[in-house]
């Protein structure tokens, strides 16, 4: 066979043939910036577009002087440089040596006017955000059912907890019809009433996300009744229902992990409040016991049946030494009751007594009274009689009497009670009314703190429950 060639002499053919072209040399070519890649090495990677193609361009490192501005997704520039082949892949690029803005791109612009829009109207505000659920049993998804991010969704779901049920709607995300996919996708998992929906895919160039950027998706997503959380493309990717969604993930796999709870993590949780609530409840108790301790030895200390025996032990004290006391007191004056009287019998003897007959005479009148036996109370003396040396002492044992009446003992004197009776009686009396003005002020004292400690505590189940509230 004759004229065969091989890859490499029919790619280095071709380059020769567009080296050798003037205009390929040296060319100005207008289109909107796409998959823009900005590389370690500082070569940038990028693709121009317009309405019915595309064509790869690369600007290598030494060339940047060229670029006065970063490029980004969107852009309408005006890029010149050489039109070649690359030989290792046999496919021709643009090598790019100056690019030049030339106004924002068509699909960039409309990505502006229409964010604007919406966040004119509000959808873009705080307060309509849903909060997302932290513990989730159903998740729907509504991506392509073969691409990398479902995959991502649930090897995500059973790695944190295999429990969770997942339901996959399989819409278009790229390509004509894909944003009524995606909708209707929304609206058949709100009816299912899962509890969280994940929306997006996997990433790509502004024209491979369009269809998240579209008015009628974003509305969707805002009117949803079940909290969404957006994951389309990449961390650097954005899109309109980024600013819609409830939550926005960086990427699939971020919103699986967003959106369902770690099942170990929760059990691991669950056992520590358990141990901490045993331990609290324990201290709690032995707290409460010391208190109900407490307390029942104050209620015992102020009991009044312990109150009322102390009073009987104390009275029954008084009793004893009443007896005692009075029996001292009653020799002594009845000893020297007996001296006076044999003093006083010594001296009136052989003379008459007076029989409490008063005699009237012209000079004056004298009475006596015999109160008791060998006791004589002289009333009256006339001006002119002379008293005898008995009358004389007989008087002076009146007036003697008569003070000892005025210190106390008054008018008590009966007929038959002697002095000693009277002081018995006066003693025990005294006895009586200080034991039970005692009593009393130990009763009125017993009675405030019962009164404080019922008002603070009620009763010992109140205590109890009082001491376990601390």
């Amino acid at each position: 066979m004759r004229n065969v060639y091989t890859v490499k002499q029919v790619n280095a053919y071709i380059k020769n043939m567009f080296t050798q072209d003037f205009m390929l040399n040296r060319i100005y070519i207008k289109g909107e910036v796409s998959n823009c890649k900005y590389h370690t090495s500082g070569h940038l990677y990028f693709s121009l577009k317009d309405e019915s193609g595309t064509i790869a361009c690369v600007m290598f490192a030494g060339q940047r002087s060229g670029l006065s501005f970063r490029m980004q997704e969107g852009q309408q520039v005006i890029v010149l440089g050489s039109v070649s082949v690359y030989e290792r892949d046999g496919r021709y690029q643009v090598y790019a040596k100056e690019i030049v803005l030339d106004g924002a791109g068509l699909l960039y612009e409309k990505f502006i006017k229409l964010k604007k829009e919406l966040e004119e109207m509000g959808m873009f505000a705080p307060e309509y955000k849903k909060p997302i659920p932290k513990y989730v049993r159903t998740v729907g998804v509504v991506t392509a059912p073969t691409g990398a991010a479902v995959r991502d969704i649930i090897n995500i779901t059973r790695r944190r907890n295999p429990y969770v049920q997942i339901l996959l709607y399989p819409a278009l995300v790229q390509g004509d019809g894909a944003s009524e996919s995606v909708v209707r996708g929304i609206r058949a998992l709100e009816e299912a009433k899962v509890d969280v929906m994940i929306v997006g895919r996997g990433g790509g160039s502004i024209e491979d996300l369009w269809a998240f950027n579209e008015e009628n998706v974003a509305r969707a997503v805002f009117e949803c009744s079940v909290p969404v959380i957006s994951a389309v493309g990449h961390e650097t990717d954005t899109t309109i229902i980024d600013y819609v969604a409830d939550l926005r993930a960086p990427t699939p796999s971020a919103a699986a992990e967003l959106a369902i709870c770690n099942y170990r993590e929760l059990l691991e949780t669950i056992r520590t409040e358990r141990e901490r609530m045993h331990r609290s409840m324990r201290r709690k108790l032995e707290v409460a016991s010391l208190h109900t301790a407490r307390y029942a030895e104050k209620f015992r200390y102020l009991s009044p049946s312990g109150k009322l025996k102390s009073m009987r032990q104390q009275l029954a004290d008084y009793e004893e030494q009443i007896p005692k006391a009075v029996g001292t007191g009653t020799g002594e004056d009845s000893e020297s009751a007996g001296d006076a009287a044999a003093s006083d019998g010594a001296e009136s003897a052989g003379k008459p007594s007076a029989a409490c007959n008063p005699d009237r005479t012209d000079e004056g009148t004298f009475s006596a009274c015999q109160a008791e036996p060998g006791l004589f109370l002289c009333t009256g003396i006339g001006r002119d009689c002379k008293e005898s040396s008995g009358c004389k002492k007989r008087r002076l044992a009146s007036d003697l009497c008569d003070r000892r009446a005025d210190r106390g003992t008054g008018n008590r004197y009966q007929e038959g009670v002697g002095k000693w009776q009277i002081r018995k009686t006066r003693l025990q009396k005294k006895c009586r009314k200080n034991l039970w003005k005692s009593f009393l002020q130990s009763w009125i004292r017993w009675q405030k703190s019962w009164n404080r400690e019922i008002l603070r505590w009620k009763s010992p189940s109140d205590c109890i429950r009082r001491a376990w509230k601390c």
